[in-house]
């Protein structure tokens, strides 16, 4: 897969306004906030959504698509946080762009490339230093999953082979990564993929044998009907009957899959 393809792919299930995504955030009961998060002298700026509980209560953290941390990004954090989980949603783009912005200080087309073009191990230290804050918020019981989509799907799958206490991986239409990093994954991988998704799909076969070779859990469930980035075209007011279908099953799965970890 190139980086030039994944673009054109994710970009294809087009972000038009997403005003239906922000209208549901802002009439959520759930407390939301946004934290800055240091590391290395870097700041990123992450948005949590909390729960309605009585008690503790586990941390995914949830990976944005090529497109940044959207209105739609925060909303689907939204959707974990009425599942019962605390979500924690870092912005990636934070500090990269105009006079130290973040995604909004960008473009669509310029935050796909800047997303595109981030380098690994920064990704990699950014979800670490949230993940580890969310860990230890008081709230928290100290559990920790994964979840991301399109570009973040595949980020999930990675970040499973560099955090050793995660609880599962849930992988949302994204690429896996090489046969030699899935030696050090200690989580169950959960695959999400769109049953119109050739490019990604055509992932899915090597995936399962190397992770069966090296006695890794990884269950894949494509979607007949739906196209990549489903979870939010299937949202969507004009939501094609394929996608919506796909999004609710998925959610049903993803839902229980978190209750038996």
């Amino acid at each position: 897969m190139t980086r030039i393809l994944a673009v054109l792919i994710c970009m294809a299930t087009s972000l038009s306004a997403q005003d239906w995504a922000r209208q549901r955030l802002e009439q959520s009961p759930r407390h939301h906030e946004w934290v800055t998060v240091k590391h290395d002298g870097r700041s990123v700026e992450t948005f949590i959504a909390y729960p309605e509980s009585s008690g503790k209560t586990p941390v995914i953290l949830i990976i944005h698509e090529i497109f940044g941390m959207t209105d739609w990004a925060q909303e689907v954090a939204d959707e974990f946080a009425a599942a019962g989980y605390i979500a924690v949603a870092p912005d990636l783009l934070s500090g990269m762009g105009p006079n130290g912005g973040r995604t909004t200080s960008f473009s669509q087309s310029q935050a796909t490339e800047a997303v595109s073009h981030l380098k690994p191990d920064q990704i990699t230290a950014d979800l670490n230093a949230a993940a580890d804050y969310a860990k230890k918020l008081p709230a928290a019981t100290g559990k920790l999953f994964v979840a991301g989509f399109c570009w973040g799907g595949g980020q999930s799958f990675r970040f499973a082979t560099n955090r050793p206490d995660l609880s599962a991986a849930f992988v949302f239409y994204g690429p896996p990564p090489e046969k030699d990093a899935m030696e050090r994954i200690k989580a169950p991988v959960y695959g999400f993929y769109g049953g119109n998704d050739a490019r990604i799909d055509a992932t899915i076969p090597e995936a399962k044998e190397n992770m069966k070779a090296l006695g890794k859990t990884y269950e894949p469930v494509v979607y007949e009907g739906a196209g990549h980035g489903f979870m939010r075209a299937g949202e969507a007011p004009d939501a094609k009957e394929g996608n919506r279908k796909a999004r609710d099953e998925a959610w049903v799965r993803v839902k229980k899959l978190l209750k038996g970890e």
